[in-house]
Parts: structure tokens; C-alpha cells; sequence
């Protein structure tokens, strides 16, 4: 999967072959942090959205790659809520959720704001 998402989306050395990989910084192969949004993503779709009123999303903030993601790693979400702002219109909210990319040890490897927005119920119901 690494291999494959590179070769479409992010061709750099370290991303797609494994003997550049070792002689760089990284010391070996690792994940590109759009591929690791790109899973992130699909974890919150999955686990996150069915059950709830999002619809969509304004972006996010303070995107950081803590930590590579290696072949092998298995990756875990938490996400918290940070902050609900003032809705720019009566029917939908934005609440601010952090979120932070676990490895199988615990390690932060990724971390980003989210500006989630959501429907909201109308007044008195």
C-alpha cells in the first residue's frame, strides 16, 4: 500500500524504494503523511461519522508528522473536542476536534485540528 500510494501521489525516495529509504534520514521505508491522512480519513468515516450530523468539513489546522509511519504499523485515531465556534448561520455549528494518529505502541506519529461542521437541531427541540 505505501509503494502503490506513492507511485501515484508522492514519488519521493524514501516513499517508493527501500534501499534510497535506508540511506536517508529515515533510516527505511515509510509512509507518505498524505497517506497516513488518507487512512486517517477512512478511519473517520468509518468510526465517526455514521450516527452523526457532520456535513463536511471547513478544513484544518496545525497538520504535524510527528513520527514516520513504517510498513507494518497499525494506526488508531483519537479524537477530541476542542472548542464549538459561533455558526456563520443558524442551522449548521463548527466544532474544532483535535486529533491524534496512534502507532501499535502508543507513539503520536500525526496531529491535526479539524474544523468539523455540523447541522443543529433547531431552537426548542
Amino acid at each position: 500500500e505505501i509503494l502503490e500510494f506513492a507511485r501515484q501521489f508522492d514519488p519521493q525516495p524514501f516513499h517508493l524504494d527501500e534501499a534510497a529509504a535506508r540511506a536517508s534520514l529515515f533510516g527505511g521505508l515509510i509512509a507518505s503523511g498524505w497517506h497516513t491522512g488518507a487512512m486517517v480519513m477512512r478511519m473517520v468515516c468509518e468510526g465517526f461519522v455514521p450516527g452523526t450530523a457532520t456535513s463536511g468539513a471547513l478544513g484544518f489546522d496545525d497538520l504535524k508528522w510527528l513520527k514516520p509511519v513504517r510498513p507494518g504499523d497499525v494506526l488508531s485515531v483519537e479524537a477530541v473536542v476542542r472548542e464549538k465556534l459561533e455558526p456563520r448561520r443558524p442551522d449548521r455549528g463548527i466544532v474544532k476536534i483535535e486529533n491524534r494518529v496512534h502507532n501499535q505502541r502508543g507513539e503520536v506519529v500525526m496531529s491535526l485540528v479539524s474544523l468539523v461542521i455540523f447541522w443543529r437541531r433547531p431552537a426548542g427541540s
